[in-house]
């Protein structure tokens, strides 16, 4: 929507110099549209408000909600009367007036917004060349990240590709693959050909070649799209510029931030004016020792999906990933099973007190990944099976597996005295067949992408058959009437264009 004033949001990109520093600029004022977009400092004030609306610090951005909530992997946790909107969703009992239903849409289309205004007005602006182009292909970036998580929460929604003036908002709904084909991969196409593959000093942390790569492989994955998903997921992994961390679990501390397995990575930065940490670092903590308000907790469903040995040696991603009886939370403290009404708590996007206190454990200061390395590895696989070169498949499967298993040799929680990998731990998958492999690539996405909140959107494009199993506990979902989030009431009472 065109106004007469806008606000140019703070900066989140991180520095060369330490994974603790940001480019932090205070909201300076409104400016007028008549006196902004004027300047190469001004263009790149406003992408970084683009990139703003992604973060979780505010509480505006459930995410979480529609990617593990919804799903079989979480439940809504929490006390039984708080954000009973949330349980909503948990149990399939969704009206249009839902709160995070409300305001994740709000959240999309803000960012899709000022993408529009980035796209619209920064090719204007004398500046160099090259930045120009890098800063439009980043706006491009993240406009089509936006209408990937609208359409896949909400389905058929209205496209808005330019800025609009009030008077111009009536617009219907496209249908999915509309949006995919008007809005999604042609952005994703032309940031390509925009951005670079690496960033130096300030600008680690904004979208790269290989993030737009990894979208649109994920793009055309979603669609069915199989052989252009495994060539373009196959270039990300011939770039050379991404490799798997040693130890599943530095995907998700402090000290890895923009690893060499993220991908594209959502920054937060403890201890900020304005505001830029993490919220979700209280939203999933345990109340009694964390002040935490222990929500997404992990169902027994997503606890069983994990292989075992013949000894009993588990899948080490499930304690990367889960706090359960008998295994140390976070801070190495004995887990208590009464923290959840699941007995069961997520670990990933929770910090020790020792890193965020008590008293300000709404500000954390973990990264939110979105796409890391080892998913883009999965996408081949599973787009080269579709694809029916079930052989091939193997290799980019097995990479994942390989490193799940031996984070036994590099973390030495696990083995201290000899590292040592046991025997008989996530072997190498062999089988060629096809419905075979299909299935156990569905299951390795599960737990090696566990409560970074796709799950959900899986079960969707799996089909009617997988969803409605894998949601048999949930009585009230049927998947030809809840497979979409409804369009929230207020852009309903709005836009009289819509279709329901």
């Amino acid at each position: 929507m065109k106004k007469k004033t806008i606000l140019v949001a703070t900066a989140l990109l991180i520095t060369a110099s330490s994974c603790s520093n940001f480019l932090n600029e205070e909201v300076r004022a409104a400016y007028s549209e008549e006196t902004f977009y004027k300047t190469q400092a001004q263009a790149l004030q406003a992408l970084n408000a683009a990139y703003q609306t992604l973060t979780f610090a505010s509480d505006n951005n459930r995410l979480w909600v529609f990617g593990d909530v919804a799903s079989d992997d979480a439940a809504k946790g929490g006390d039984p009367g708080d954000q009973a909107d949330i349980g909503l969703i948990d149990d399939f009992t969704v009206f249009p007036n839902n709160g995070p239903v409300e305001s994740q849409w709000g959240v999309l289309y803000e960012g899709i917004s000022r993408c529009n205004r980035v796209i619209q007005q920064v090719p204007t602006i004398e500046m160099a060349a090259e930045l120009k182009a890098r800063i439009v292909g980043e706006a491009r970036f993240l406009r089509a990240l936006n209408y990937f998580y609208l359409v896949n929460i909400y389905g058929p929604v209205p496209v808005l590709l330019e800025p609009k003036n009030a008077d111009q908002l009536q617009i219907e709904q496209s249908p999915v693959a509309q949006v995919y084909t008007t809005a999604i991969e042609p952005d994703l196409q032309e940031a390509i050909r925009s951005l670079p593959a690496v960033y130096t000093g300030a600008d680690v942390g904004r979208a790269t070649k290989g993030a737009a790569q990894a979208l649109l492989a994920k793009a055309y994955l979603f669609q069915g799209k199989w052989q252009q998903a495994a060539e373009t997921a196959g270039q990300v992994v011939s770039s050379g510029t991404y490799e798997l961390l040693p130890v599943y679990s530095q995907n998700f501390d402090q000290a890895h931030k923009n690893s060499s397995e993220t991908v594209f990575a959502v920054q937060h930065l403890t201890g900020q004016v304005p505001f830029t940490g993490n919220r979700l670092n209280q939203w999933f903590a345990p109340r009694n020792t964390e002040n935490g308000y222990f929500f997404n907790v992990p169902t027994q469903n997503f606890v069983d999906a994990f292989e075992k040995t013949s000894a009993g040696v588990v899948d080490p991603r499930l304690d990367y990933t889960v706090a359960r009886a008998g295994q140390p939370w976070i801070d190495g403290t004995a887990y208590d099973p009464q923290w959840s009404p699941t007995g069961y708590l997520n670990k990933k996007h929770v910090q020790p007190v020792t890193e965020v206190p008590r008293s300000t454990k709404g500000d954390g200061n973990l990264n939110y990944v979105t796409i890391r390395y080892a998913e883009v590895l999965l996408i081949q696989a599973e787009a080269l099976n579709e694809a029916g070169r079930s052989a091939d498949a193997l290799v980019p499967l097995n990479r994942v597996r390989k490193r799940a298993r031996e984070s036994y040799l590099y973390d030495t929680r696990l083995s201290a005295a000899s590292p040592a990998v046991p025997t008989g731990l996530l072997p190498d998958i062999t089988t060629t067949s096809q419905s075979s492999l299909r299935d156990l690539i569905r299951r390795e996405r599960r737990v090696e992408l566990g409560f970074e909140f796709h799950r959900y959107f899986d079960l969707i494009r799996y089909g009617k058959d997988y969803a409605q199993a894998a949601l048999r506990d949930k009585p009230s979902f049927s998947y030809d009437t809840d497979r979409y989030f409804p369009i929230p009431q207020s852009e309903r009472d709005t836009n009289k264009k819509l279709r329901f």
